[in-house]
């Protein structure tokens, strides 16, 4: 975990209804989710082994450790798991060395958090060098706290990644609200208690108690965010 949380911020959230907002990444903030079944497509057919279509919703959103797991697993390719793990993130940093393209409503949400001074946390089950090579393009100052996978000792969905969040700002779990484009990332984010925006980027994601579910970020705003922990929206 990265931060740069000031005491001033944190001074901020005590009281307010919505205390914190965490993003996800990868389909959520950035354009992203295709860039990773690219990559494993391309490098287990390096392997040998050509990739089912269907796999694609089982390993979305989901850490590194069970989608490279589940793909040995159902191909029988001969890697192991350490192994794959390093070809997967190299040729998906290699894609994102070419640029990296913001979700529609993306920036204009980020700016809009930032001129509200609302403590804003990236949380993500990608490892820290990707998350660090996407935020050169994003831009670092977005967010004063950042959570990678690798950094915790379980992450999606487990709540940990979420939890540890809102440790980091020192705000209550249920007073934050978290935009996710997986079912892997919002069950992390609700079993820790908050408030969640779903945007699915690949599979489809039902509406239920305490989440709402948007097309698209350009519907989201802090009127938006605030009324979810709310209650109101």
């Amino acid at each position: 975990m990265t931060s740069t949380v000031s005491a001033s911020l944190t001074r901020m959230a005590d009281g307010a209804a919505l205390q914190a907002v965490f993003l996800d990444m990868d389909g959520t903030l950035v354009d992203t989710e295709g860039f990773w079944w690219d990559a494993e497509v391309e490098v287990f057919a390096d392997l040998g082994h050509r990739l089912d279509e269907a796999w694609r919703n089982v390993v979305v959103g989901g850490p590194m450790t069970r989608s490279a797991g589940y793909l040995i697993d159902v191909t029988g390719a001969d890697i192991t798991l350490p192994e794959l793990t390093v070809l997967l993130n190299d040729r998906f940093e290699a894609r994102i060395g070419r640029g990296v393209p913001l979700m529609p409503g993306a920036a204009r949400l980020l700016a809009e958090l930032a001129a509200h001074e609302v403590p804003t946390a990236l949380v993500s089950a990608s490892h820290r060098r990707i998350i660090d090579r996407v935020l050169d393009s994003v831009g670092h100052h977005h967010f004063s706290l950042t959570v990678a996978g690798d950094e915790v000792s379980r992450t999606k969905p487990h709540p940990e990644p979420y939890l540890t969040a809102a440790s980091g700002f020192g705000v209550a779990p249920e007073r934050c609200a978290v935009i996710e484009d997986t079912a892997t990332g919002v069950a992390a984010a609700e079993a820790a208690g908050c408030r969640v925006v779903a945007v699915p980027s690949v599979a489809p994601i039902a509406p239920a108690s305490g989440r709402v579910v948007v097309g698209s970020l350009e519907e989201v705003d802090l009127a938006f965010l605030r009324g979810l922990v709310t209650g109101t929206r």
